[in-house]
């Protein structure tokens, strides 16, 4: 964390951002083995916008969606964590705000406005106190959903962000968000997370 509150993340190597911006077919034959969990991990879920500006820190916005890092996510309750294979072998957890984790409770598809979902991405490392475990390694990536069914009406009500070192991607990269989600997930109100009771 810096003073900002913002996660501070490395640049994804050649290989990540290589399966990043594949396309949403290339997804789903990866997508397809993985089960349930990886499935949920998979989402690149997650944003905050001026519909919820009590939870968005003022900071560079992704291309396309206008999406921040929401300022003090990493207090945020936890949704679910992921494991997802290669290429990419990280660790996730989603977290979400209060709208997100009331909305997980009572079932409610859609998700309200305001909701926020965040996920945390980090490479799979070997403990080094217990070999059989796994532990988060380097940061790879913050990735944000938010839903603002007007603003982002074009999009299933979602705008995107996905950050490496506190700073948004290219637009191609975010290009590539809504496709995937509406290709898998369209009736899951275009969300892969599900909630890990």
């Amino acid at each position: 964390m810096n003073r900002n509150n913002t996660q501070q993340v490395s640049a994804p190597d050649a290989t990540t951002r290589h399966a990043r911006l594949a396309s949403c077919q290339g997804t789903l034959a990866k997508l397809s083995g993985l089960g349930l969990l990886a499935l949920a991990a998979a989402a690149g879920v997650f944003a905050a916008t001026s519909s919820a500006a009590e939870d968005v820190k003022i900071s560079d916005a992704s291309p396309l969606y206008g999406v921040t890092i929401p300022k003090g996510y990493r207090q945020w309750q936890l949704i679910a964590p992921a494991i997802e294979a290669e290429p990419l072998n990280e660790l996730r957890v989603v977290l979400g705000n209060a709208k997100a984790i009331q909305a997980y409770d009572q079932g409610t598809l859609p998700f309200p406005d305001g909701t926020i979902l965040t996920k945390l991405a980090w490479k799979h490392a070997q403990s080094p106190e217990f070999a059989p475990a796994s532990v988060p390694g380097a940061a790879t990536t913050v990735q944000v959903m938010v839903k603002d069914s007007k603003k982002y009406a074009a999009t299933g009500g979602w705008g995107f962000g996905r950050f490496v070192d506190g700073k948004p991607v290219d637009l191609a990269q975010h290009q590539t968000c809504f496709a995937c989600h509406q290709a898998l997930v369209k009736n899951h109100d275009y969300v892969f997370t599900r909630f890990a009771r």
